[in-house]
């Protein structure tokens, strides 16, 4: 049997559904990340047409997106990925490090149980949903090390019944998960070497027989960040070097311009919460 040269295998899509919130209140007017600067202006028209472009980006797509109501005083409830997690229709709750962010939680809580999650409950953790909980098939995989604790991956096997990998994060501007990896497929991984520790890095080379290595340049402008449905990668506009290594494999890049939503340290994946049947 002949195996395919890796840039001419098959990439599949698959229809995904998304959750999303709208950023009516988006504001920078803390820091919580070194990406945060209460000093520098935000324009909130520009980030919601950027998001609004995200959104029909996905529709296009022929993904299926919901929104949660966005409720005032919670300016990074835009980020839905750190929600919470859902797989197999179950969903676990964040909880949240810092209390700036903690009332979000109660926020998507609700939304699970009123949308057909009725056994949702918050995490005894603090577990920032998506943000360090990232689904790849059979496993998951749990970042720790600056929001969400390493006993979290725990409580996600006892609710998902799935095994997890730890991976722990070692550079504060990629303080979650996902800004520093992204699946692309069941086997294929998209990361930024530097932001692991050694066992990290060995962790993932054994769990992806194709890994694709961010530069620093693209690691710069979180585009990590990124959402795929297994062929089409949705990433910020301005990772141009990842853009091409991602074609270049097969995949089909789909750039956005995420550049005011990045001022709080968030991209296309910070905005996007998936919520699997």
């Amino acid at each position: 049997m002949t195996l395919m040269p890796v840039a001419t295998r098959p990439r599949t899509a698959l229809a995904r559904t998304y959750l999303m919130c709208p950023p009516e209140y988006f504001a920078v007017t803390y820091a919580i990340n070194p990406w945060m600067n209460p000093a520098e202006p935000v324009d909130r028209d520009r980030a919601l047409a950027q998001w609004q472009d995200l959104r029909d980006t996905f529709v296009r797509l022929g993904h299926t997106v919901h929104t949660i109501t966005p409720e005032p005083g919670l300016p990074d409830m835009v980020f839905a990925a750190n929600g919470g997690t859902v797989i197999g229709g179950r969903a676990l709750g964040a909880r949240f490090r810092y209390p700036e962010r903690q009332q979000e939680a109660d926020a998507y809580l609700r939304w699970f149980q009123q949308n057909g999650f009725a056994g949702a409950a918050l995490s005894s953790q603090v577990h920032e949903g998506e943000g360090d909980i990232v689904f790849a098939g059979g496993t998951v995989l749990a970042g720790h090390g600056f929001r969400s604790d390493e006993a979290a991956a725990a409580e996600v096997t006892s609710a998902f019944g799935l095994p997890v990998i730890s991976l722990r994060l070692t550079d504060p501007r990629f303080y979650h998960l996902d800004t520093a990896l992204a699946v692309l497929d069941d086997g294929t991984a998209a990361y930024y070497p530097a932001a692991f520790d050694a066992a990290g890095r060995a962790a993932l080379a054994a769990r992806f027989p194709e890994l694709i290595e961010a530069s620093d340049a693209d690691a710069a402008v979180l585009g990590l960040n990124a959402v795929s449905d297994g062929r089409h990668v949705v990433l910020p506009a301005q990772a141009a070097g990842l853009t091409a290594k991602l074609a270049a494999a097969g995949f089909e890049p789909v750039p956005v311009d995420m550049s005011e939503l990045r001022k709080a340290g968030g991209g296309p994946k910070c905005c996007t919460l998936e919520l699997r049947a």
